[in-house]
């Protein structure tokens, strides 16, 4: 893969000369049988951050803040019914709403209910593999999976990653200079272009929307890169290569 030099900007000249045909494999997936076992000896985390802003572009909110990690999921425009996309996003917006207009930040248990919408309304129907699921086909999930590898050190740094059928789970920190809104635009970018060349098909690819979570504490760290690094197995993927997690979790 060749994706665009760090001078341009993010997801809007990723070099039109990559091709996914010569895509490497991807990295050796960690082994998920013992992932909860050796994610739990990894004490080190200590998320430093600053003020959490609010982006709001008339959609989802979305929540960044300098130094903060991330858990993202972004998803194939198919992959969810229009009636479970619609409610979750009213009742996700409805939530931020109301604090705004109280002039308050949204409450621990504001917080915790957005955490369970993603859950409730959104994983049960990814997992169970609905839309096309483009990813299954191995050529397109590694060109995603060395998409993701690709700036590691540069832009961004990779905790864990797992790309299923019809969604990619990242638990990550970009780097200074790389807002999440660059650092996913040019994520999706690339890759729908690049599947859409593999596919011979034209259209929307990616979801425009994209869930994200700021990384409160060490043990929400530890929670997410185990969910992502089992979620295959926990789907009933079985062999699975798609998945990644970092050796050392610091």
């Amino acid at each position: 893969m060749n994706m665009d030099s760090e001078t341009k900007t993010e997801g809007r000249g990723q070099d039109a000369r990559a091709t996914a045909g010569g895509t490497p494999a991807p990295q050796s997936p960690a082994p998920q049988a013992a992932a909860p076992e050796s994610l739990a000896t990894h004490r080190r985390f200590q998320p430093r951050y600053g003020e959490v802003k609010i982006r709001d572009r008339g959609y989802l909110p979305h929540w960044e803040a300098e130094g903060a990690t991330y858990f993202v999921t972004f998803r194939l425009a198919d992959s969810l019914p229009h009636s479970v996309r619609e409610s979750y996003r009213y009742e996700r917006k409805d939530i931020v709403l109301t604090a705004q207009r109280q002039d308050r930040q949204l409450s621990a248990a504001e917080l915790k209910r957005l955490d369970e919408l993603f859950g409730e309304r959104i994983e049960a129907y990814l997992d169970s593999g609905s839309g096309a699921c483009y990813l299954a086909n191995p050529r397109i999930a590694s060109m995603v999976a060395e998409a993701l590898r690709f700036f590691e050190g540069r832009r961004y740094r990779q905790f864990a990653w797992s790309v299923m059928p019809n969604h990619v789970h990242c638990v990550f920190r970009p780097l200074p200079n790389w807002p999440l809104e660059n650092i996913m635009h040019g994520w999706k970018s690339f890759t729908g272009k690049e599947a859409d060349k593999i596919l011979n098909r034209a259209g929307e690819f990616w979801e425009s929307e994209y869930f994200d979570h700021v990384i409160r504490n060490e043990q929400e760290f530890h929670s997410y890169v185990e969910y992502v690094a089992t979620n295959p197995q926990k789907a009933g993927l079985r062999d699975w290569k798609w998945v990644w997690v970092r050796s050392s979790l610091e």
